[in-house]
């Protein structure tokens, strides 16, 4: 147990106590002097030495603790006990109770569940609902440095971060057996559906762009769970062209604009309420006056810019879509650069396999909680208190005064 003081300043209040000791010094008892006759013929060199003493010690004692008392109140002391750095085994509600008790054998260590509040092994075991990295890090910050810490885990986590926990020791990561969790399904491929409104004068560029759409047709097959889906999806084509007079369709959600001159104000509606636009780099723009690169080419040099518009996205390329100007166009990776154009952000990971989802270390240890001693002194000095208010109110103090 070590104490301390987060305010050793406040321990100046200690002269404080020089207070009571000159106020009983400088108190005198009251006294009447009374002539009598037979002390008129002493001589007045045998006076009594006086010397000083306190009277009422107890009194004094009692007022000299309260004040000691407030000073050391005013230093905030804390008391730091000694760590218990008993091991800690945690397993994830999916993995069983079993396995916990497995890994625990016969040693002490202290069993609990990844759970908010780390509720004990004998407990029922919790649905899992709060982010494994964050009762990680939790966990981390409440256990005394240099406590052992095992966790016990599933082949798949639920709720991964999008990077490994990062804590300030270093944990022994099991990843255990679990049925918990079916084998992870292989999602399909987003193949997005595109509208080209095009003039004349950009009709050759269509060419290349019908030929990402039938690479991306190529791949729908093997999304489809049977081979009648599968049909439909190949007969569907993902990019419709249309002439520049063709009004846009309410369920268009993406559009490849190769129309010159100004943007026209139904379009930048559209893209405003939620649209996503890929503009030819003839089309005027001020929105893209402050875009930012989407892609590059291999000197570093940018493809396609973009920006925000509203709720949609408005895009815009550098180049003309011709080979001249854009060799891309005849490498096999356009079709996969276009459809990144046209997708979602991608959303934080959900499940990510245990196994690389190990902690890291390089934080800096949480220091100790105290233990704060205020309360203590605070009725400790109430209880002085009392003591003195009824010192000071007996009779002996009473005639005294």
């Amino acid at each position: 147990m070590n104490l301390a003081l987060l305010f050793p300043a406040g321990l100046a209040a200690l002269a404080a106590l020089l207070l009571p000791l000159l106020i009983h010094l400088a108190r005198r008892s009251e006294q009447r002097i009374t002539d009598f006759a037979a002390l008129r013929w002493l001589s007045t060199r045998s006076r009594p030495r006086r010397r000083r003493r306190f009277d009422e010690r107890l009194l004094l004692l009692v007022r000299l603790l309260l004040l000691a008392a407030l000073a050391v109140l005013l230093a905030r002391p804390v008391l730091y006990g000694q760590p218990d750095r008993t091991p800690w085994i945690v397993a994830a509600p999916e993995v069983g109770s079993a396995a916990l008790h497995n890994a625990a054998g016969s040693g002490n260590a202290r069993l609990h569940w990844l759970a908010p509040g780390f509720p004990g092994v004998d407990d029922t075991a919790p649905a899992p609902r709060q982010p494994v990295a964050s009762l990680l890090r939790e966990l981390d910050a409440v256990l005394p440095a240099g406590t052992p810490l095992t966790v016990l885990v599933p082949a798949l986590i639920d709720g991964a971060d999008a990077q490994r926990p990062r804590l300030s020791r270093r944990v022994d990561w099991r990843v255990m057996p679990s049925a918990a969790h079916p084998p992870a399904a292989i999602a399909a491929t987003a193949i997005p559906e595109l509208t080209v409104i095009h003039a004349p004068e950009h009709a050759p560029a269509l060419r290349y762009l019908r030929a990402a759409g039938a690479a991306w047709r190529a791949e729908m097959p093997a999304a489809g769970t049977d081979s009648k889906s599968a049909t439909a999806a190949t007969a569907a084509s993902p990019i419709v062209i249309a002439p520049a007079s063709q009004a846009l369709d309410a369920g268009t959600r993406n559009l490849v604009w190769l129309v010159p001159g100004a943007l026209p104000a139904r379009v930048r509606d559209w893209i405003d309420n939620g649209g996503r636009a890929l503009l030819a780099a003839d089309v005027e723009a001020p929105e893209l006056a402050k875009s930012a690169p989407l892609w590059r080419d291999g000197q570093g040099d940018a493809l396609v810019r973009g920006a925000p518009l509203g709720r949609g996205r408005i895009m815009q390329l550098t180049r003309a879509l011709s080979p001249d100007a854009m060799p891309q166009l005849l490498e096999a990776d356009f079709p996969d650069h276009l459809r990144v154009l046209f997708e979602d952000p991608a959303p934080a990971p959900a499940r990510a396999a245990a196994s690389a989802y190990a902690p890291t270390t390089g934080t800096p240890p949480w220091p100790e909680t105290p233990r704060p001693l205020a309360p203590w002194l605070i009725a400790l000095v109430a209880l002085l208190f009392a003591v003195e208010r009824w010192l000071a109110s007996g009779p002996r103090h009473g005639a005294a005064e």
